[in-house]
């Protein structure tokens, strides 16, 4: 089942990221993106592993990758050329999960 999404105007990404420290406007794309510290690898991939299958529930992979105890993570929706509420959602969750987790943004 595809999920139905609506892409976001400046406006909505202006406002989606004010709620979401840390995340930014990728330069030469349409994607939002953001670096979490955490105290060590194994905290790092305990967060990836909670954030995984939320992901997968919704049909929305992030593009992510770690080195060591930093997450970097960002957001755009392929298929609709840009973001949309799916990223919105997305961020949104992964937000939540990392502030929980003991994340810092940068």
């Amino acid at each position: 089942m595809t999920k139905i999404t609506t892409n976001l105007d400046e406006a909505a990404v202006t406002s989606l990221l004010s709620d979401l420290p840390g995340w930014h406007k990728v330069e030469g794309r349409e994607a939002i993106s953001v670096q979490y510290k955490l105290p060590d690898f194994l905290a790092v991939m305990s967060l990836m592993a909670q954030i995984a299958p939320e992901a997968e529930a919704l049909n929305h992979h992030p593009e992510w990758s770690n080195v060591y105890n930093k997450l970097t993570v960002t957001l755009t929706t392929h298929d609709a050329g840009g973001l949309t509420s799916l990223d919105a959602e997305l961020a949104r969750l992964i937000d939540a999960r990392a502030r929980v987790a003991g994340a810092t943004a940068s």
